[in-house]
């Protein structure tokens, strides 16, 4: 496992890191995974408070195989559910026990998205709480996840003296919130800049329209389009861990075999060449950056968004019938009570102000709507019920 030193700390971090949000449902299997990453070198563990049973699950095996001073945990504040200061502590106490752990290496305020919202913890007391837990040495580095706009970042990676950050940035996203001017300007400062969406929700990875797949095919026949995803990224200078949520033995050996030769400048200009004819045949494929990320859930009226956008999608990518399949088996929409397609959206907005990727859902989810159920679709779906019922 290629390493890289924190710049800020001298701390040797693995250049892949575990994104620990959608660990498998099987606990034994997440057991395994995060073990054998361990013995093969993956020193970063990144989770938070609101990921279901993360934090729990990792300090559990963590503290079960002694393995505690073996890695470094990250995880994060959900400042949204902060209404005064006591609740810093509440909630960060909350996370040491599940975590089994007496500190955190990195932590992070999850998912803020401009200036205006660290003035507000600033107004709150957050400077002078997190000195002190530095100081008591249960917080060792101090950071922030960025979903914003590029402004935005820029803003916010002047206004404190930051020990990290994190960004969403893969290539497809090159010129999207952060993006590559918010990297180089984090590295220009000498912060430690964390990735995370290097596969864009799995997109980069297994949704491959034809055409992009058949161009990395080319370039090099035997490299799993992940694995061209995460060379992209350790291309780049600036970039300290990249994270990915592994839930395969699969997964973990490709991206082990991807981050064994990963330092920057590793690409040749044939390979990089490659990379705009992809970003196109994606562009032309994908029509919503929905990442299946379940931040806008749960929905009011019961819409499963990420899978209606997802089934959308695959409309395009792999064809009207398969998106119409998976409309039906994916999004729950052929539930005999409970309504879960894209045509009970009221266009209450609840969901927008959530989506870390800025998408306008409503005006989305009229487009599934239209796409996916055309006025034939309702005697079938009443048929499927019935059939169901």
């Amino acid at each position: 496992m290629q390493t890289t030193t924190d710049p800020k700390t001298g701390d040797r971090l693995s250049v892949l890191g575990f994104g620990c949000m959608r660990f498998p449902m099987d606990a034994g299997k997440t057991e395994r995974l995060i073990l054998k990453a361990i013995e093969s070198g993956v020193n970063y563990f990144d989770t938070a408070y609101i990921y279901p049973g993360s934090e729990a699950t990792l300090g559990r095996i963590l503290e079960k195989h002694n393995l505690r001073d073996k890695v470094h945990i990250a995880t994060k504040l959900p400042f949204q559910k902060c209404k005064t200061a006591d609740d810093f502590d509440r909630i960060f106490n909350e996370q040491r026990e599940r975590l089994k752990t007496a500190y955190i290496d990195y932590y992070l305020i999850h998912n803020i998205s401009d200036l205006k919202a660290w003035r507000h913890l600033q107004e709150m007391g957050i400077e002078a709480w997190i000195q002190r837990r530095k100081a008591e040495g249960t917080i060792r580095r101090f950071g922030f996840s960025f979903h914003g706009s590029q402004r935005g970042f820029l803003d916010l990676i002047e206004a404190a003296d930051w020990d990290f950050c994190q960004i969403q940035y893969n290539y497809m996203d090159e010129n999207y919130q952060a993006g590559r001017a918010g990297l180089y300007r984090a590295t220009e400062l000498g912060i430690p800049v964390v990735i995370m969406e290097p596969l864009l929700g799995g997109k980069l990875a297994t949704g491959l329209p034809p055409k992009a797949l058949k161009l990395f095919k080319e370039a090099a026949p035997g490299r799993s389009a992940a694995s061209w995803a995460f060379r992209w990224l350790w291309n780049q200078p600036g970039i300290t861990v990249v994270l990915s949520g592994m839930n395969g033995e699969d997964q973990l050996e490709d991206n082990l075999a991807a981050a064994a030769d990963a330092k920057p400048g590793m690409l040749t200009e044939a390979e990089s060449a490659v990379f705009p004819p992809v970003v196109a045949a994606l562009r032309e494929a994908y029509k919503i950056s929905c990442t299946g990320c379940n931040y806008c859930m749960p929905c009011p009226q019961g819409v499963n968004i990420p899978g209606c956008f997802a089934a959308y999608n695959t409309s395009f990518v792999m064809g009207y019938v398969s998106g119409m399949t998976q409309y039906l088996t994916g999004t729950g929409v052929n539930h005999p009570e409970k309504k879960h397609g894209a045509r009970n959206c009221t266009q209450c907005g609840a969901c927008v102000k959530k989506c870390p990727q800025q998408i306008n859902i409503p005006t989305e989810l009229k487009a599934v709507t239209k796409r996916l159920e055309p006025l034939w679709f309702k005697p079938i779906l009443w048929a499927i019920r019935k059939f169901m019922g």
